[in-house]
């Protein structure tokens, strides 16, 4: 299909967010966007920071509904569309914002973008050879088709539609996780767990609850492997990016081909720990139901609760010390590292038998529908990326 095209100059406003210089800006203080927050496709809001505003700076820097906004350096081209998904955001100079003409869909735009980033089809106006950017004069260069309006429409809202049947589904998840872990806490931080009346408590403990090192409620306890990293093989290797919120997302783990030991496979209930570097430090997810073939990057520590604990108390559990462990951290700056040894000393409480079991039936029919819509998730996910190309293209008409 033969649509018009147009360099991005020409069908939209695109300017880079504000220099951050925390002696120098004044006015209100604002959370903003930076390089990290910004995803393939999504926005990651869990660590926002604020800088200083003034008022001749809101419209220039700030984001409205339908804006692009785009890595100019790091992952250059990497975006997401901002669909006011917090009011007053602004951005920081890392950051592109690219603002479509009314001849161009913002959504038209991002697809195109997403499909045409991901494959790498900007990689020829990069600049630096350590640090790769996307300046301003080479965006401006990107060429841009412009089907009539109907189409972009039709196409974005299919995509669109298994995007919001995501974003529904991650905050199911987010709902049903804080259900879990408001549980945990009721029974094991309040200590108003079934039956608690006739328990008498010793020195701040239940009887019959002791506290364990958690080297001592594990099975297995160590890092993964250094992957050889090869698209075409079987194997997944799990990498810190893919840990966030108490979860881990496969979508951004990578395929590899060195054979590694039995006890690194991951299994059900596994806890991974984000174990090097600053900013991904000490993060806490466990995984349900992995590959057939799966492990973690040496960057990972694997904690494996063993069958005297339940795994989703241990899962929560070692979430909970998420701010414990992102202190733990020993070595210069980037080369932070939390060792096995300072994880498996931490100690949880181990409760009585009955109670554990209670809180696993309890909670485990929660934590199943979380397995569920993730993989459904992933299923969405695949079947968007495998049309969206079609649809970019005009192999599949609208």
């Amino acid at each position: 299909m033969n649509w018009e095209t147009k360099r991005l100059e020409e069908v939209a406003d695109f300017c880079l967010g504000k220099m951050l210089d925390q002696k120098k800006n004044r006015g209100e203080l604002m959370p903003y966007l930076a390089n990290i927050n910004v995803r393939w496709g999504e926005f990651e809001m869990s660590e926002l920071r604020q800088m200083r505003f003034e008022p001749h700076e809101m419209d220039r820097y700030g984001l409205r509904y339908g804006d692009i906004v785009m890595c100019e350096g790091g992952e250059p081209g990497r975006c997401a569309i901002w669909k006011e998904q917090q009011s007053g955001m602004m951005i920081q100079k890392a950051l592109h914002r690219i603002r479509p003409h009314e001849r161009l869909r913002p959504e038209f735009l991002f697809y195109y973008f997403l499909h045409k980033g991901r494959l790498g089809h900007f990689s020829s106006l990069y600049t630096g050879s350590t640090i790769k950017h996307l300046p301003r004069e080479k965006l401006a260069l990107i060429e841009v088709p412009i089907p009539p309006l109907h189409e972009q429409t039709r196409i974005a809202d299919i995509l669109s539609a298994y995007d919001d049947l995501i974003e529904n589904n991650r905050r199911r998840i987010a709902l049903l996780e804080e259900s879990a872990r408001l549980l945990y806490r009721e029974w094991f931080v309040h200590l108003r767990f079934p039956g608690h009346e006739h328990v008498k408590i010793i020195d701040g403990v239940p009887e019959g609850w002791e506290r364990r090192p958690i080297a001592e409620l594990t099975d297995y306890l160590g890092r993964g492997i250094a992957p050889k990293y090869d698209d075409n093989a079987e194997c997944i290797v799990v990498n810190q990016k893919c840990i966030r919120g108490g979860l881990v997302n496969l979508e951004l783990a990578r395929a590899q081909s060195k054979t590694f030991s039995s006890e690194r496979q991951l299994v059900d209930g596994d806890v991974l720990i984000n174990s090097t570097g600053e900013g991904t430090l000490g993060r806490v997810a466990q995984i349900f139901s992995p590959p057939e073939v799966c492990t973690v990057d040496s960057h990972v520590t694997i904690a494996r609760p063993c069958k005297t604990i339940g795994k989703h108390y241990f899962g929560i559990s070692l979430i909970q010390l998420e701010s414990v462990f992102s202190t733990m951290g020993r070595g210069a700056t980037n080369q932070t590292e939390l060792s096995k040894q300072q994880i498996g000393e931490i100690q949880i409480y181990q409760p009585c038998g009955q109670v554990i079991l209670h809180f696993e039936k309890t909670v485990a029919h929660l934590r199943t529908m979380v397995h569920t819509l993730s993989r459904q998730n992933v299923f969405l996910s695949q079947a968007r990326d495998h049309l969206l190309p079609k649809l970019m293209s005009g192999e599949v008409e609208v």
